[in-house]
């Protein structure tokens, strides 16, 4: 009675301590602790001091110096002779400059490091969006890989019992020792095939640890998903083409080199500023300077380095063009591609529920007819496998149709 209440209370125990997980928890966890993340976080406040630097341009810069020597030899004229003196100086002076026009090449600058800051918020987006696909894809790997376990558990149980009943049959005379030796032969290949997939399991929660940051155990349970919702595929590529967040990038990208390309043709003209100095000298005589005015700075030669850079950043600018148009491309295949493979798998369900049902009634018949003697080893082994084949079949095609539409929603820039 005592092993009994000490049982009961185990299992009670064991019960109300296991944890359960589910697929939400897994994808908020990435995104908190994923270094990805954080370093392209990072990324993106580096990309917005780009910006506070080109604005800098914008703003008065002031300057002070100042000049102290103890020594300074002063020639001074004097009866048509010079006489030299030695005495101190200093010098104390304060500049201002304001840019008052630059043709627009300050401004161009700030406008396009404002779009590579929207191109590095486009690709922390995307990278979201990669890791939330490849947690969803390991979080169903496990749920696939338990269910296989538990069905080559089962298989497994089948054999034993088929074992039992062979062993049984050649003590009677009904079947040779070759039955029971060949059952135990499929008895110990499904074992090895038992091990291989509880191997994979374990491979798979420990990838999924790794990604969510937190050791999974294995009495962690996974909730099962609900049903992956239904895509319009007259509407999906469409919606690729306009929410991929590496196409939007690639868009800001474009419109960044444009603006880099127009910040480079300006600096041709040159920029007009305002300067302003006030300053205090001390070198024999003391006395004050003060200057207020406008400068024209024109480069006028410099040595080829103006147009270089310009043809540096229209070829930039080319080059973007030409790579949203091969992202565009890629992603209009791969889209069709995974559509097609959609439909495959649609089908191959349906096929693998028919299978199942027509296998399941054959081995119950087989089966039936081996304990009466009616039916060989090798009948009953093949039933088995079919059986088991088909249920394996059943769960891997719909793990691919899950990790497909996990796919097209990761195209469609979906971070849940």
């Amino acid at each position: 009675m005592k092993k009994f209440l000490f049982l009961c209370f185990y299992l009670f125990l064991s019960v109300s301590t296991a944890k359960e997980l589910t697929l939400d928890e897994c994808v908020d966890k990435v995104l908190k602790n994923h270094p990805d993340i954080k370093r392209l976080s990072l990324n993106v406040a580096k990309s917005k001091t780009f910006i506070d630097i080109a604005k800098a341009d914008y703003l008065p810069q002031i300057n002070l110096s100042a000049e102290y020597n103890p020594i300074n030899t002063f020639v001074m004229p004097q009866n048509s002779q010079f006489n030299t003196i030695e005495d101190d100086s200093y010098k104390a002076s304060a500049q201002l400059n304001q840019k008052i026009y630059d043709f627009d090449k300050t401004t161009s600058t700030i406008k396009a490091y404002e779009k590579e800051q929207n191109r590095a918020d486009m690709s922390l987006e995307d990278v979201k969006a990669l890791l939330v696909y490849n947690v969803k894809n390991y979080y169903n790997l496990v749920l696939l890989q338990t269910k296989a376990l538990k069905a080559r558990q089962k298989d497994i149980q089948t054999k034993e019992e088929l074992y039992k009943q062979a062993l049984a049959l050649v003590k009677e005379g009904l079947k040779t020792e070759a039955d029971a030796s060949s059952i135990l032969s499929a008895l110990f290949i499904a074992e090895d095939a038992l091990a291989i997939t509880q191997a994979d399991l374990n491979k798979a929660l420990s990838t999924l640890s790794l990604y969510i940051g937190e050791k999974i155990d294995k009495e962690t349970t996974l909730k099962e998903n609900p049903p992956p919702k239904e895509q319009n595929e007259n509407l999906l590529t469409r919606d690729i083409l306009a929410k991929n967040f590496l196409l939007k990038g690639s868009k800001e990208e474009i419109q960044r080199d444009a603006l880099l390309y127009e910040a480079s043709k300006a600096q041709n003209y040159g920029s007009i500023d305002a300067v302003a100095s006030y300053a205090h000298q001390d070198t024999l005589n003391e006395y004050d300077t003060s200057l207020v005015g406008v400068t024209l700075n024109i480069p006028i030669y410099s040595g080829g380095r103006i147009s270089a850079q310009s043809q540096q950043a229209k070829i930039s600018k080319e080059m973007a063009k030409e790579s949203y148009n091969a992202q565009k491309l890629l992603l209009e295949e791969e889209a069709a591609n995974l559509l097609i493979d959609l439909e495959r798998y649609r089908h191959t369900i349906k096929a693998k529920e028919a299978l199942i049902e027509s296998a399941k009634a054959t081995k119950k018949i087989v089966e039936a007819r081996y304990k009466e003697g009616l039916s060989t080893y090798i009948e009953v082994l093949d039933a088995a496998s079919v059986h088991l084949y088909a249920e394996l079949g059943l769960l891997e095609a719909k793990f691919a149709i899950n990790n497909t539409i996990n796919r097209l929603e990761y195209l469609q820039g979906e971070v849940r």
